[in-house]
């Protein structure tokens, strides 16, 4: 099936639509910094190398280290949209990730990634999670005015629903959404499908997650037999066919693994091969 290779984001920024997504460059639980330094670099450079030029972050990655990792690695950034989220932060519990969506903090956010990634403006800033505790339309504006003071060009959502998405665009234009969605998990089925009927980029993340469909004899095993490509190549592949919206960013801190990912560029599958999957 044939399929678009670039999508505009926000109408001005054409992006591949095989992105690279950088969290898991930081340490361990995507705290500190790896062990490997060096690595990271090497890998965020290669991505780009191999076609990717939409590189996908957060200050909440590290924090911060994921986002100082990508400018040593590909600051001034010739070609590439750099995204970046604010409004989580980093709990003292493992794993833990809490919302701040107060207006103060996404500012001092946005200002500190501004600094990390030596910017002077952030081409897409995305609210990483409403907060229960803020009222939506005060997270949101906060970014509306950011946008209007010229420090972040696009507005993006991520983990929202289709009434929160509405919500959103009555204060600021919104370009993406990015939530979770692979073939194991399509919760967000209706959020894609809004996306797709304005012409919103959908970021997919953990868009590597199959499930049982991967079992042997399944039927992503047998798509990936019969094309001979990996799971992974099927699963981003089966993607970039869902929809021409769809801009799928895996990460990963291996070269081998990003090479393996980023081949599913070139990876066509047939109208019956999707009708499989679904």
């Amino acid at each position: 099936m044939t399929r678009a290779e670039t999508f505009l984001l926000g109408g001005d920024l054409e992006v591949r639509r095989l992105g690279f997504g950088a969290m898991r460059l930081c340490g361990p639980r995507i705290r500190g910094w790896p062990e490997d330094r060096e690595n990271a670099l090497r890998v965020l450079r290669r991505a780009v190398e191999l076609g990717a030029n939409l590189v996908d972050t957060a200050d909440s990655y590290g924090p911060e280290v994921n986002e100082l990792q990508v400018a040593e690695a590909l600051h001034p950034y010739d070609g590439l949209v750099i995204a970046t989220k604010g409004g989580l932060v980093r709990g003292d519990r493992p794993g833990g990730w809490p919302a701040d969506g107060r207006p103060e903090h996404l500012r001092e956010a946005c200002e500190g990634s501004l600094r990390r990634l030596r910017l002077e403006r952030i081409d897409l800033y995305q609210l990483h999670r409403p907060d229960p505790k803020v009222p939506f339309e005060e997270s949101v504006g906060e970014l509306a005015r950011l946008r209007a003071e010229g420090k972040i060009r696009h507005v993006g959502l991520s983990n929202v629903g289709v009434e929160q998405l509405r919500r959103a665009q009555e204060i600021v234009p919104v370009v993406s959404v990015q939530n979770r969605y692979n073939l194991a998990d399509r919760h967000s089925e209706d959020v894609l499908e809004a996306c797709e009927a304005q012409g919103i980029a959908f970021f997919p993340w953990w868009p590597l997650a199959v499930g049982d469909l991967a079992e042997p004899g399944g039927p992503l095993d047998a798509v990936a037999r019969a094309s001979g490509a990996t799971p992974a190549q099927v699963a981003l592949a089966w993607l970039l066919t869902r929809s021409p919206v769809v801009c799928p960013i895996p990460g990963t801190a291996s070269l081998e693994h990003l090479e393996e990912n980023m081949g599913a560029a070139t990876l066509e599958l047939g109208a019956e091969e999707v009708a499989s999957l679904a």
